[in-house]
């Protein structure tokens, strides 16, 4: 038994990313359109390798059954439906031309990208209780209510609200520190065991993972619901402090330090009140367009900003994350125009980028070829603040 390893961060290869089009930041934007919307770079231009453009093609394709029937609050209403077709004809050795050929790339507001990281951990657990794994790993409670605010009222699309029904009216469901005293014992299914508590934590931070049983089996786990409460990031509390010395504000360290400090990072583990609630996997890690993910193509994005299964090209000022990725998830922490968080898949080469990944630059959106010419004949006049800025 006994914890994971705690694989150091990846050494970072430094890299120039490409300057972002000259535009104004639009703080409080909903949208992309009211963000605004700038043409970038011909695609052509942009340093992509014919492996991972094929990568990325094949990523597209496999989410565009879900993509075309999607309405994000993207502000973006291109008709993806043909470029999604045209994509399944790519002959071999030819999907950097399909790409060059079928998009075009646009900047969001001023297109200064912030990209974390994310992967599939592998923690100690056991199907069933037995001593050292002590860790309840919850399934989705099953007086967890999740409502679309959207079915109520136009204004509210794309909002959730997630409780529990109490004499009639629905109340917040229990928080983190409620929760691990024993608020929904009895009401949620235990899937497993963990061993240690600040490794189920992160799991629960990264979204889905695996579970190394004592008989040497794998049990790969997925999220299946959250309890709706505002999701705080330990890291940021933990540098305001002064709890973390230079070099130590990667996962890497985070855990080391709440290993160390057991009784102090209890505490702070709870001053994130969201849970996160699991299912059994029966194959690779979902992402919130119900496909799997893959590592190093696929990333999380922010749905409001960016239409799910558009490819984006980020341009970092670290080499091992800048390049071609598709937008295939959406993450608590993921919130704004150019935030986006990658995934790098399971194992420790996973871990290490993953754990120490802090990366900034230039985001580059791909939509399907006339896009900015539709948006800004539409948004001529209009009274939602969006801006289109014509190509260069």
């Amino acid at each position: 038994m006994g914890r994971a390893r705690i694989v150091p961060p990846a050494r970072i290869v430094p890299s120039t990313p490409i300057g972002a089009v000259a535009a104004t930041a639009k703080p409080g934007s909903a949208t992309a359109a009211a963000a605004g919307l700038s043409a970038g770079p011909a695609i052509a231009s942009l340093p992509i390798t014919e492996e991972q453009a094929e990568a990325a093609r094949a990523a597209f394709v496999a989410t565009c059954p879900a993509l075309v029937k999607r309405a994000d609050l993207s502000g973006i209403d291109a008709d993806w439906r043909p470029t999604c077709d045209a994509a399944l004809g790519v002959r071999a050795g030819q999907a950097r031309q399909f790409l060059a050929r079928a998009f075009e790339a646009v900047q969001v507001g001023d297109g200064r990208a912030f990209a974390t990281g994310y992967y599939e951990p592998e923690i100690a657990g056991s199907r069933v209780r037995a001593p050292g794994y002590d860790v309840p790993i919850y399934a989705r409670p099953s007086d967890l209510v999740d409502i679309d605010l959207g079915q109520f009222s136009g204004d509210l699309k794309g909002k959730r609200l997630r409780g529990r029904v109490q004499g009639g009216t629905l109340v917040p469901y229990p928080d983190r520190a409620s929760i691990e005293d024993g608020a929904i014992e009895g009401r949620a299914r235990v899937i497993a065991w963990a061993a240690d508590p600040v490794e189920i934590f992160f799991l629960q931070i990264q979204g889905s993972g695996r579970l190394r049983l004592p008989d040497g089996s794998i049990l790969r786990i997925g999220y299946d619901n959250q309890n709706g409460r505002d999701y705080t990031g330990i890291g940021s509390l933990m540098r305001q402090r002064g709890l973390l010395a230079a070099g130590q504000a990667s996962m890497q360290g985070i855990v080391a330090w709440l290993h160390a400090h057991p009784d102090e990072g209890r505490a702070l583990m709870r001053e994130n009140r969201s849970f996160v609630f699991f299912r059994e996997l029966a194959g690779a890690p979902i992402g919130a367009l119900g496909q799997p993910v893959t590592g190093r193509v696929s990333a999380a994005a922010d749905a409001k900003f960016v239409p799910l299964g558009a490819p984006v090209f980020l341009s970092l000022d670290r080499a091992d994350a800048s390049g071609l990725w598709v937008t295939q998830d959406t993450g608590g922490a993921i919130k704004g125009a150019n935030r986006f968080d990658t995934f790098w898949g399971a194992g420790e080469t996973a871990a290490a980028t993953a754990g120490g990944m802090s990366a900034h630059g230039t985001a580059f959106l791909l939509l399907p070829v006339g896009t900015l010419d539709r948006l800004g004949a539409r948004l001529q006049g209009s009274a939602d603040g969006g801006t289109i800025a014509p190509p260069r």
